[in-house]
Parts: C-alpha cells; structure tokens; sequence
C-alpha cells in the first residue's frame, strides 16, 4: 500500500501516499477556500521529459520502421499529446469537485510546518486514468477500421480488437477499484488481491503462447529447447499483474515519486519497443501493442506528475498506482516481454525483498514507513523502517523531499539502463 494515512470524515482509517485526511466532519466551503493553488512545474516537468523522451523520439526517427506502421505510431502519438493537454486542463477542474466531497489530505511530510496545513486534493490519478481511455478508445477507429486501415501488415482485426480491449477493460477496472480503495478504504489483505480481479479479462481473453524458451546453458541437460507451462503460465500473468500494482504502491511516500518512477518504466518500455519493431518481424506487432498503450500512458502520467511534483499540489491516489501498475502488467504479458519488464522493476522487487520482514510482521512495522521531518531545517530524516526512502536517507544523509525524489528517480534510471545492458548483452547466450 501507498505509505502514509487519511483520516476520513467519517471516522474511518485509510492508507496512502504521503498525507492524512482532516478529522473535522462537515462539508463546507471552507475546504475548497484553502485549497493549494494548483501550480504547473513546467521547467521541471520539460527537463525531465526532455530527458526521457529524447533517446525514444530519437529511435523512432532514426530506425526504419514499416511505413503503415510508423503513421500509426505518430497518429498515436499526436493524440497522446492531446491526451497531455486534456489531463492538465481537467485536473484543476477535478480538484474542485474532490474537495467539495471532502477527499484532501495533509502532507505528511511536511508536518509541523505551514505546508504540512495544506489541504491537497486526493485521487486525482483518476482524471489521468479517464483520459488515458478516452485516448486508446479513440485511438482504436484509426488502428481497427476496415475502411480506413492505414497498415495492411496487421494481424486480422479479431484478434487485435480481442487483446485492445480485454487490455483496456483491465486498466479500468483497476482504475475503478483504485478509486474505491481510495475511497471506502479496502483492508490490506483484500488489496493483494484486487490486481487479480482486474486481471481476469486479460487472463480470459489471452490466445497467446503459454510455453517458454529454455535457456540456452540448460538445453544440453534438460535435452529440449522449449517448455508448454499451459496455465501456469496464466497464473504468472496474473501474479505479475498483482506485483507490479503493488510495487509502485510501496514504493511511495514522496513527492512525485509514484508517478516519476512510472513515467521512467515506462519510458524505459518505450524504447525497448521501437528497438524490438525494427529489428523482430515476429514480434512486431506485439511491440507495436505496447507503444499504443504506452505513448497515451506517458503522455497523462506527465500530466499528473506536472501537479503531483514537489510541493504537490495533488496527491494521486492509490487510484494512479493501481492504474499504472496494471498498464504496465498489461503490455508486459500482451507485448511478450514480461521477463524485460521485471528487469525494468529492479528498484521495485529491491523494496519488496528489503521490505518483507516488515510487511510480514517479521519485525514491527508501523502504520507509517516514512521519514520524519525537521520543521526547523525543513529535511527529512530516515527511520529504521525497510524500504528504500528510509534507507537512501540513511546512507546518503538527510535531504530534501524533492532532493530524495531525484534521488530515487536517478536509481530508477540507473538500473533501467543496467538492465539495458544486461538484457542485450546476454540476449544472445542466454536465448
């Protein structure tokens, strides 16, 4: 679960990012009058898109790519950037409506200091959520239309409408269910299992290979180049689903660094599929797939990350984490690349093994796994809690919160291009 925690209205105790809900009861004006003033960080948010996305528009100028389904890719992505435009336009709006159902939060940390008294609208990663539908179903008359087709090197539109939207029907229902967490509190236990729901008509629909290569160094013992898992190997997918929402989930804590470290996966993603488009026509329009989902993804994630960045003038929600995680899981499995995609939630599986004798009572763990913070010297400060948060500040001294989430995402970037390297390196003595 996102760290931190919400006291709602009504009494009741809900966990999340970095905040905790005002007891008072009442609906009032007063709310949405002491608001934060929803401020855009648009030089931080350029230079880190710059960033990003450089090496990925970079490849796709660069590699040759077939004609049909380069057009799609930019027609794509020209929406997503709509898709960016609407999520930054409709946030404000959103915010408005969320505080007057009273859903805001305090900064958790920020406690002790005039920030820390902030109301912050809460899960705001619905309106990246909504957008990011309205996007890929739109998307679709452009990809799926027999009159207007603008590749013919397409798979029979059955089977590609059959995975768009068994895929998108997964994405909103975890969006659906990360809102109802956010709102009526879901204990943990029932959490873990949430993903798995929302992963049922992935799972359903999948007509997809259920067998795996052996790797190379074994096919001399095991005297067989390939291994039918049948549904073991659904199961698989469905645990995936179930790791990479909650990952991201647990991961949390800080200002910007749920949807940072998303937009860095899933840029890391994007550059693995237009590599993969030009040099495997077997795996081609698997590839293709995962940029259709992943351009619009990014693109509304930099829309949220504009608000969420520090000092956050929203917070995402588990709404968001669910909603990312479960995008993620989607293109892994239906992209063919999921052992890629563990590679690229290197930080990720790091907190959770860091993290398990806390999250299985092994040691105490307390309702909150976050830094403290010194209101005289405004850094945060690390507790003997396991997670990484805690350990960076530990190893690398008290910090800033927004010093820390750079700190986090230079990791992620780390070992995203580590992982890189090690998937193409061993590619071809491992497979």
């Amino acid at each position: 679960m996102a760290e931190g925690k919400i006291r709602r209205r009504s009494g009741s105790a809900k966990p999340d990012s970095t905040h905790q809900q005002d007891p008072a009861a009442g609906v009032d004006d007063d709310v949405v009058r002491n608001a934060p003033v929803l401020t855009i960080k648009w030089t931080k948010l350029a230079i880190l898109a710059l960033f990003l996305l450089t090496p990925y528009l970079s490849l796709l100028y660069l590699l040759p790519i077939e004609r049909g389904l380069m057009r799609s890719i930019l027609i794509n992505l020209a929406m997503s950037v709509v898709g960016f435009g609407g999520t930054i336009l409709l946030i404000p709006v959103a915010s408005k409506y969320v505080l007057r159902r009273n859903m805001f939060g305090y900064d958790i940390n920020k406690r002790g200091s005039a920030a820390g008294k902030v109301k912050v609208p809460e899960s705001l990663g619905l309106v990246s959520g909504i957008v990011f539908l309205v996007v890929a179903i739109l998307f679709q008359h452009f990809i799926f239309s027999q009159e207007n087709s603008i590749s013919d090197s397409y798979p029979p539109e059955n089977a590609w409408l059959t995975e768009y939207y068994a895929a998108l029907a997964s994405i909103c229902f975890m969006i659906f269910l990360g809102f109802v967490d956010d709102v009526l509190d879901i204990p943990w236990r029932v959490k873990l299992f949430l993903p798995s729901i929302a992963a049922l008509p992935l799972l359903m629909a999948y007509a997809g290979r259920t067998n795996i290569v052996i790797p190379k160094p074994l096919r001399p013992t095991l005297g067989f180049n390939e291994l039918d898992l049948g549904w073991i190997y659904k199961l698989y997918m469905g645990l995936l689903a179930v790791f990479c929402t909650n990952s991201i989930n647990i991961l949390a804590g800080v200002n910007g660094l749920e949807v940072g470290q998303t937009v860095i996966i899933s840029c890391a993603v994007l550059i693995h599929n237009v590599m993969q488009i030009s040099r495997s026509e077997e795996t081609r329009h698997a590839h293709a797939f995962s940029l259709y989902i992943m351009q619009p993804f990014v693109a509304t994630s930099l829309g949220l990350l504009a608000f969420n960045w520090y000092p956050s003038s929203v917070f995402v929600g588990d709404t968001y984490t669910y909603f990312a995680g479960m995008a993620l899981a989607v293109v892994g499995i239906l992209g063919h690349f999921s052992e890629t995609m563990l590679l690229f939630f290197l930080p990720q599986i790091l907190n959770f093994l860091y993290s398990i004798p806390q999250l299985f009572k092994i040691v105490p763990c307390p309702r909150h796994r976050l830094p403290s913070f010194d209101p005289h010297s405004g850094l945060l400060i690390g507790s003997n809690d396991m997670n990484l948060v805690n350990l960076f500040l530990r190893w690398f001294g008290r910090c800033s919160e927004q010093q820390l989430c750079i700190r986090l995402l230079i990791f992620q970037v780390l070992c995203c291009g580590f992982c890189f390297g090690l998937r193409y390196l061993m590619a071809g003595w491992y497979k």
